[in-house]
């Protein structure tokens, strides 16, 4: 009773500050798309039998570069409901667009580091072929934009310095064509080289303006237009990060209640800076804040659908859109097809239920969250 007291606490603290609005808006934010992170079933079984601890990572352990039927199932559930305007469910997919060039990195003798991009990489992998035309097709019919998460999820010269100290469980990984295997079940470095801007030195911040505006390039190059939101990898980002991205064409950070801030000379400490929804920084963007959590890989046996329901009853009660943080590996099933299946599964029983409770409810992605604050227009 009295967890679920201060739940109900945090819950209307969190929603409290910021833009409002009479609308009953709903924003799906789902990170990771284009990365790899378990390679491959035989990956998995191979570490898992190695004694490295996958099966207690969710990540490890269902999330994969998506395919053809991953995209296609979770498009028939986007589809499959209707908000007041007749636009149907929309998922905002924060992309990566580079993952590492295994094969080059290698041939280079481990001294320099060498990317593909993301269209590459689906080449390799098989039921991947037809994923670029169905991700046109899904942003034609309004179920899923595109956004920005960074050139890869990778922090890269932590990896290559590991590559180069010929770290065992770093190569094992590279051999599957992975950057990360979690080989502890409680690592000190939890994020094993997926916070790709967690920079603790003045060298290491020196390197990342390069990197984001080259993969807004990149991102421009395969979709056909710029992104305007990014979703920092890990929620982990310096905030002189923040004008290279707004000259990038970026105007809406999307993240938590928290950015953690790195600190330098201290690796994996951070210094938390708060945010809420619709504040505006230094170079004009304006910050997005997640106050609805629907993660289904992480919490298999809890009513996720339930609590998702209470938190975008708290947002819509108190003037606020309801944006919800569900990653990618939810819905992806090339690892274990019953974890697709369940994900699916919830998150078409929170929209049903949603257009259900709130028929005037309206669906939409980050940018057209941020184009909308960005007006002023909070009473409308």
């Amino acid at each position: 009773m009295v967890s679920e007291l201060k739940a109900l606490v945090r819950r209307n603290l969190l929603n409290m500050p910021g833009w409002r609005t009479r609308r009953r808006i709903l924003v799906i934010e789902s990170d990771d798309w284009g990365s790899v992170r378990m390679a491959s079933r035989e990956a998995y079984n191979y570490f898992l039998k190695s004694g490295f601890p996958v099966d207690k990572d969710p990540y490890n352990r269902y999330d994969s570069l998506e395919s053809n039927d991953d995209l296609e199932m979770l498009f028939a559930i986007l589809a499959s409901v209707r908000d007041k305007n007749g636009n149907p469910a929309a998922l905002t997919a924060n992309s990566l667009v580079a993952n590492p060039d295994y094969r080059m990195i290698e041939a280079d003798g481990f001294r320099h580091y060498h990317y593909e991009y993301f269209t590459e990489t689906l080449n390799r992998y098989p039921n991947h072929h037809r994923v670029m035309d169905l991700y046109r097709e899904g942003i034609s019919n309004k179920l899923i934009r595109p956004q920005f998460h960074g050139r890869e999820h990778l922090n890269i010269p932590l990896w290559m310095d590991a590559l180069g100290r010929k770290d065992k469980v770093v190569h094992e990984a590279f051999r599957f064509g992975m950057h990360s295997v979690h080989a502890e079940e409680n690592p000190v470095y939890f994020n094993e080289y997926t916070d790709a801007l967690a920079c603790h030195t003045p060298d290491q911040l020196e390197l990342l303006p390069a990197v984001l505006t080259d993969g807004v390039e990149i991102f421009e190059k395969i979709w056909g237009f710029l992104p305007v939101s990014f979703m920092a990898p890990c929620f982990i980002w310096n905030t002189q990060l923040e004008k290279p991205l707004a000259d990038a064409g970026i105007r809406y950070l999307q993240g938590m209640v928290n950015q953690f801030q790195p600190v330098f000379g201290q690796p994996y400490r951070y210094k938390l800076r708060y945010h809420y929804l619709g504040q505006k920084n230094k170079v004009g963007q304006r910050y997005l804040v997640r106050n609805v959590f629907f993660e289904p890989s992480h919490f298999p046996d809890a009513d996720n659908v339930g609590t998702s329901l209470k938190r975008i009853a708290v947002a819509f009660a108190w003037g606020k859109p309801a944006i919800i943080s569900s990653h990618r590996l939810n819905y992806m099933g090339t690892l274990d097809p019953a974890n697709r299946d369940r994900g699916l599964k919830q998150l078409s029983r929170l929209l049903t239920a949603v257009v259900k409770k709130w028929p005037d409810v309206e669906f939409m992605t980050s940018d057209q969250l941020g184009d909308l604050i960005s007006t002023g227009k909070s009473n409308q």
